[in-house]
């Protein structure tokens, strides 16, 4: 109807979009299943390989925009700026009130913030910045004719998107490759555990995210020689410093007593 190619552009995200809300709408159900025995983390994962297909999305609908672009700068093309400016109105009308329900209705689950719930955010939150610029672009060709600012605010859309959409690939890659959280250091989280009396040391430390907002450590921790009994009020107080200064909720700890060991060793030596 207006031949222009930011509004394709838009409509293009927008429609997109719908799917990406189905699929985060998807994965959040299936997180909320239980653990079962072959899948003892549950479906977690589910999610944030909702938000890895969201970003990858988005980057190959910005290199199909590019490349629209590059045809249009070559061959300017006539726009009906004012059919561009209706359509443009009415979809950021319905981008503003996607993202208000989204921000509003809480990106927050049980376990923190939803890395797939924040891709659905981002992808509203540009879908409006696009109609905006969309806009903006209509007004201009209407007044000037200048019909290469529709290409132009394109690319410029497609620009931030790719950043976008580079920004939770890498988030959703950390992730599944089991980084360490960021924000999280593991000298730090180290230091704290030694801190504790009856710990001597404390290695092997090892941090990962579950899903957004749901971390898990396991290490080895040297103790004094004591009973077992004392090894639990010591994970307690692991998992208590652990929770309220780092926000991990799952461990896996393994004590051991240099020690011991090594009087084990010495006396077989001596024999």
């Amino acid at each position: 109807m207006t031949n222009s190619l930011a509004l394709v552009s838009d409509a293009g995200h927008m429609l997109t979009h719908l799917f990406a809300l189905l699929v985060s709408l998807f994965a959040l159900f299936f997180a909320s299943r239980p653990p079962t025995e072959r899948k003892t983390y549950g479906f977690y994962r589910l999610e944030i390989l909702a938000a890895l297909f969201n970003g990858i999305t988005l980057f190959m609908i910005s290199v199909w925009i590019f490349y629209e672009a590059y045809h249009r700068f070559v061959h300017p093309e006539t726009i009906s700026s004012g059919k561009m400016f209706i359509v443009a109105c009415i979809g950021l009308v319905a981008n503003l009130v996607c993202a208000y329900i989204l921000k509003g209705g809480g990106h927050e689950h049980e376990h923190g913030h939803s890395l797939n719930v924040r891709a659905a955010f981002l992808h509203m939150l540009g879908d409006t910045l696009s109609s905006v610029g969309v806009i903006a672009g209509a007004v201009i060709i209407y007044y000037t004719n200048w019909v290469i600012v529709d290409p132009i605010v394109s690319v410029m859309l497609c620009v931030l998107i790719l950043i976008w959409s580079y920004k939770l690939t890498m988030e959703s890659v950390d992730i599944l490759l089991e980084a360490t959280p960021k924000g999280i250091n593991i000298d730090e989280v180290t230091a704290s555990i030694k801190q504790i009396s009856g710990i001597d040391d404390a290695h092997d430390i090892h941090i990962w995210t579950i899903t957004s907002g749901m971390f898990a450590m396991s290490g080895h921790i040297d103790t004094k020689d004591m009973l077992i009994s004392e090894t639990t009020m010591l994970s307690k107080e692991i998992n208590r410093i652990l929770g309220e200064k780092f926000k991990i909720g799952h461990t896996v700890i393994q004590f051991g007593c240099e020690c011991k060991v090594n009087n084990t060793h010495n006396e077989h030596n001596h024999t």
